[in-house]
């Protein structure tokens, strides 16, 4: 084989294997849950079984024209969590879950984007139940994660999150501490997080 033949072969291999992976993200394999399936709550608020990672239904708007976001992604979640529970409408109600951090706010700043306060990780704010907590992008979700702080102790903080994927829990432990004065939450992707006034 020539070289153009065995590059052709590859770049063939690799456009199928990427065409999988995007359709297997859109479809839901765990058939214990069906779409839409309520599978969690915080403080009365559903969190719902979205199947594949990718998958989008409809967007979901409240009765008053308040854009929630794609149902059920995890952006619509913790929307309508700070909607339902906290009675919060972002003054920005559009982006990726990424795109709820901004870089250019300091820590303990307002975020004017979502009328929040700012935290960065680490910070010199100990996460607080309600807390939304965002996560960067990585190879496989490049829009990023939004969950809601739902448990914080000691060292952990638990969140809930929806649409982590067709097999994972709605609700993750993750370790976090006090390093000279501020805390960190361990996890590499985890940016920051905002809190209501």
């Amino acid at each position: 084989m020539n070289i153009r033949k065995v590059t052709l072969l590859i770049v063939s291999v690799l456009v199928l294997a990427f065409a999988g992976i995007k359709t297997v993200k859109k479809i839901n394999l765990n058939f214990n849950y069906k779409i839409g399936q309520a599978m969690d709550s915080l403080h009365g608020v559903k969190v719902y079984y979205n199947g594949g990672v990718d998958n989008v239904v409809e967007r979901n708007v409240t009765k008053d024209n308040y854009n929630l976001g794609l149902k059920y992604q995890c952006v619509e979640f913790v929307k309508r969590y700070y909607y339902e529970h906290l009675n919060h409408k972002m003054p920005d109600s559009y982006g990726h879950a990424k795109d709820f951090f901004d870089p250019n706010v300091k820590d303990g700043n307002l975020n004017p984007k979502r009328d929040l306060i700012q935290y960065i990780n680490p910070s010199i704010a100990k996460p607080e139940v309600g807390d939304l907590v965002i996560f960067s992008g990585s190879l496989w979700n490049k829009f990023g994660h939004v969950a809601i702080i739902s448990k914080v102790s000691e060292n952990e903080i638990e969140i809930i999150q929806q649409n982590p994927g067709p097999f994972s829990s709605s609700r993750e432990v993750i370790a976090f501490d006090n390093q000279e004065g501020k805390y960190k939450i361990e996890n590499k992707r985890l940016l920051g997080w905002l809190r209501k006034q």
